[in-house]
């Protein structure tokens, strides 16, 4: 049990983050229009009104209705209608028609959140009745659920942006990067011996110890043969001279599936990519830009990623390797609040291994499989993570889109190897 003054002082904490994270969401969408909101290009992606309700749903769901005094639902249809893919929940409505409901409109679903987010608060400053220490959890839960939404907002935003020919920016608040035209730090191997090493977290609620989600769980041992890994990311130079060189044509750099999709989808360049009076251009949330040939290379899929890495005589590197590595460093990038929603060039040199967070997610060549000894939550929030281990690959380190506070070095996304409209980029790796 927490003691009373620890107690009183996270409760704080956690009400501080709730309210913060609520309002960020918001803050996101003041840029946009009305006529906005219920874009939804691809199954995959979702409204931006979407994102807004089924995040107020998750607390309605799994805090006010076990909790709240006298429940009464906000709408007795809004737990079908946003509910993602509880199926313990109940049905849910067909995720590739999400921009079919125009209504209940913007304005009502603003009034959803304000009625969940004001009924939360109530909560949280009751002490729930005693039942504090078990509802907690689930609103650290909630909140760090909110954050991966922030990312998905935005980045499903661009993509549906993007099939617009007038290509719309979403922020004009961009500053122009003054290391965009500046060379980039020279590639090199850093060098990693054997050794078995600690992997994951010990499952933490984020009340009495650290947050980590259930999937980064057990903490255990892995033994890892030497290895090396990329100083920096993959530039869009490099990945361009890949393209010239007919790195799209050659069929033996690529996976059989990765081949197939590759051909299906006619895919030449990385998304995003296009060409202008022939010079090559990309599509950011702050509208078309010149291709800057220094940053980053993102927006491409695992498939892309591993043929890159075959063509450059390397590899994807294992999550427990990037693990390894970033474990050791501390948790700095040009993360969401930064307000460049765009990775950014590394032209100052380091020792260390450079570009590890808030830049672009990393393609890893492990795919998503639970760890030994793995246990999803108890309850609902059980199909959070566990039920995906399957047909997926890891992703490490956040990206600019994400919140700084919400990612670590344990932390595992994962998607599958044919998704591109994430900030997912290249890391390479060798065999010492």
């Amino acid at each position: 049990m927490l003691d009373k003054v620890k107690s009183e002082t996270r409760i704080e904490e956690i009400t501080k983050q709730f309210n913060s994270v609520r309002k960020l969401t918001e803050r996101l969408c003041q840029e946009l229009e009305i006529e906005d909101y219920n874009l939804q290009a691809m199954a995959e992606t979702s409204p931006i009104k979407w994102h807004l309700a089924h995040t107020s749903w998750f607390f309605e769901t799994f805090i006010l209705k076990c909790f709240e005094p006298d429940f009464v639902p906000y709408h007795p249809e809004f737990e079908y209608l946003f509910n993602s893919y509880y199926n313990s929940v109940g049905e849910q409505f067909l995720r590739p028609n999400r921009h079919l409901l125009s209504r209940p409109t913007v304005t009502e679903v603003f009034k959803y959140r304000e009625n969940v987010t004001n009924r939360m608060m109530a909560l949280l400053e009751s002490k729930a009745s005693g039942r504090l220490l078990e509802m907690l959890p689930l609103v650290v839960l909630g909140v760090h659920h909110e954050q991966q939404h922030q990312e998905l907002l935005l980045t499903d935003l661009k993509y549906n942006f993007y099939q617009n020919p007038l290509l719309p920016s979403y922020s004009h608040k961009h500053v122009q990067n003054k290391s965009s035209h500046s060379k980039v730090v020279a590639h090199k191997w850093l060098e990693y011996q054997p050794e078995l090493c600690v992997i994951g977290k010990k499952l933490g609620d984020g009340v009495k110890d650290e947050f980590c989600f259930d999937n980064e769980s057990p903490q255990h041992q892995h033994y890892l043969q030497g290895f090396a890994v990329s100083n920096r990311l993959v530039t869009n130079a490099e990945y361009l001279e890949f393209i010239e060189q007919g790195g799209y044509e050659q069929a033996e750099l690529w996976l059989s599936d990765g081949w197939a999709v590759k051909c299906q989808e006619k895919w030449n360049a990385p998304l995003y990519w296009f060409k202008r009076d022939g010079a090559w251009h990309y599509y950011t949330l702050h509208g078309p830009q010149p291709l800057a040939l220094n940053e980053p290379v993102t927006h491409v899929s695992y498939y892309e990623a591993d043929a890159f890495a075959t063509w450059k005589g390397a590899r994807l590197p294992t999550e427990q390797e990037w693990e390894r590595v970033a474990s050791s460093q501390s948790l700095k990038g040009p993360f969401l609040q930064s307000g460049n929603l765009n990775p950014s060039a590394q032209t100052q040199s380091s020792d260390e291994v450079m570009q590890l967070y808030g830049q672009v997610w990393q393609w890893t060549s492990s795919s998503y499989s639970p760890y030994p000894g793995y246990q999803p939550l108890a309850g609902d929030v059980g199909e959070y993570n566990g039920k995906f281990m399957a047909n997926q690959y890891v992703l490490r380190g956040g990206s600019c889109v994400s919140s700084q506070e919400h990612i670590r070095a344990s932390y595992r996304n994962f998607f599958y190897p044919d998704a591109r409209w994430q900030f997912s980029g290249i890391r390479l790796a060798k065999d010492l």
